[in-house]
This record gives structure tokens, sequence and C-alpha cells, in this order.
């Protein structure tokens, strides 16, 4: 039987090493950037791809530099400014996050993990990486990138299942001593997973711990559980609800149910949708029957 690798500070440094030179330049990452700005971006880049969040998250940070001055603004303002970063609740939770910072924090991004998780929507991994990367705080940072290091690394397993209490120990388990250096390794180990340790073709040989990693000294076995199910979008209720706001983020005035029609055929779904447009607040209907976006 093949035995596991020695895990600790070694394989920390080793991968915040990588990092130096391996880094995307991303804007949120540069120095001088706030956890305001850090915040903003973990929000974006949940289930969305970088290249579609950067634009979007310039173009925000431009309008609204500080929650002051998003929590200022409608509701309205901000589903457009979303646009087609998908899953739009997101962008009323920043709003909500913003007013609730302005509230009880005076405007500034708490550094607490247990204030900002008790912030509107922001779970546990956000809080963590706005504290480690808005603060410098030498928090271990969990996302699906990591878990998936931390399962073929630590643990041999090709894939990372189900989120697990033991993954924030597992990881801070590998993160260097020093302070500075174990908070580089939270965004250090993150990007190995977005670039090398990749879920379908890993890319074992530009690794910087392949030596060390367990699935390799495995054998890399395959996944031996259940298929992970694969989302689809055309045709589900997702794209509908998209079509919908399409139309009532370009229409000046309220619109007609008749005026939102072309979006969807299915008649139908296209009511199911926006009802839950209207039940999720991203959608009001005004006295008369009209339908607009939240003012």
């Amino acid at each position: 039987m093949t035995s596991l690798p020695p895990r600790g500070a070694m394989v920390g440094d080793t991968i915040v090493d990588w990092y130096a030179g391996a880094a995307r330049d991303l804007p949120w990452r540069r120095p001088g950037v706030d956890a305001w700005a850090v915040l903003v971006s973990e929000v974006m880049l949940q289930q969305t791809p970088v290249a579609r969040v950067e634009p979007v998250w310039r173009e925000w940070m431009d309008r609204w530099p500080t929650p002051g001055h998003l929590a200022a603004v409608a509701p309205a303002d901000v589903i457009r400014a979303w646009g087609k970063l998908g899953y739009p609740r997101r962008a009323l939770r920043l709003r909500e996050t913003a007013v609730a910072v302005v509230e009880r924090h005076g405007g500034v991004v708490p550094d607490d993990v247990a204030a900002l998780e008790a912030l509107p929507g922001i779970g546990t991994y956000t809080a963590r990486a706005v504290a480690c990367f808005g603060y410098g705080q030498p928090q271990p940072v969990v996302d699906t990138n990591v878990r998936r290091v931390v399962a073929r690394l630590v643990h041999g397993w090709a894939e990372a299942g189900n989120a697990r209490a033991a993954d924030l120990t597992d990881i801070g388990a590998l993160a260097p001593t020093d302070t500075a250096r174990a908070t580089r390794f939270s965004v250090a180990v993150m990007e190995l997973g977005a670039l090398v340790c990749v879920a379908r073709t890993p890319r074992c040989g530009a690794c910087p711990v392949r030596d060390r990693c367990a699935w390799r000294l495995a054998g890399s076995p395959v996944h031996d559980g259940p298929a992970k199910r694969v989302q689809k979008f055309a045709g589900t209720d997702r794209q509908v609800r998209g079509r919908l706001l399409d139309v009532l983020r370009a229409a000046h005035e309220p619109v007609d149910a008749a005026t939102l029609e072309p979006a969807w055929d299915d008649a139908i779904q296209r009511s199911r949708c926006l009802d839950s447009l209207l039940t999720d607040g991203l959608v009001e209907q005004t006295a008369d029957g009209l339908f607009r976006l939240p003012a």
C-alpha cells in the first residue's frame, strides 16, 4: 500500500513559491485593493468564470467604490448593472450587505469573521476570503478548487465529493507557519486548483507538489462514486428568468404582461418564472398591474 505523502508547512511553502510565478494578474488581488472590493469580487465569482466577472467588477468599483455608494442606490440600478453575470439575487444581496455595513459598521467592512458572517448573504467561505484577502489574516479559505486539491493531495481521492467540516482543518494543516506566507497560501492553493489541479484533465506535470500527491502516488485512481450531474441551462427556468429580466432592464417605464410574452413562448413556464422573480424581489408589480425592476 502506498503511504500518504508528508503533509505540513513544507507543502504549503512549495505552493506559495509556485504561485509567485504562476499567479494570474487579477485586479482584485493587486496591492491597495480594499476589503470592500474583495467582497464584491468574491460574491461575483460565485459560480461565474473570472473572464465574465472582471469587466463587471471594474464597472461596479468605478460606480460604487464604497459600501455607502452602493447602499444609496435603488435595487433596480444594481440589477441593471449586474447584467449577464447570472444568479441576479446576488446583486440584491450585495446591496443588502452594503446597507448593513453602513448601518452596523459605519461604512467600513468588518475584519472579524463572525461579524462578516452576520452580514446578509455572507457565508463561511466569503467571510474568510474577505478577512484573508482584504485584511491579510492567515485564514484557511476553502472553495471548490481548494477542496479538489486537498482531496487529491492529502486523501488520494479523484474528486472532492461533498463539503466536509474537516476541509478547513485539512487545508490549515498545509499552511506555512509564517503569517504572511500563510495568508499568501490561501490564494495560492486556490490558484493551483483553478489552473493545474483542474477537475477533468489535471495538469499533473505542472504541479509543484506532484511528488507528494497521495492521488498520484496511488496511481491516479478514477472516481468510483456517483457521477457529478452537469447542470444544463437551455430551456431552464434560469434562462427564462434571465430573458424576462432582460426585457425589464431595457425598459424605461413599467411594462404590461403582453410586453413580456416575446421573451419566452411557453406561457406556463413564463408565468411561473415571473412569479418567482416577484417572490425573490427582483421584479415588482405596480398598483395598476404593470411590471418593473424594484424601485
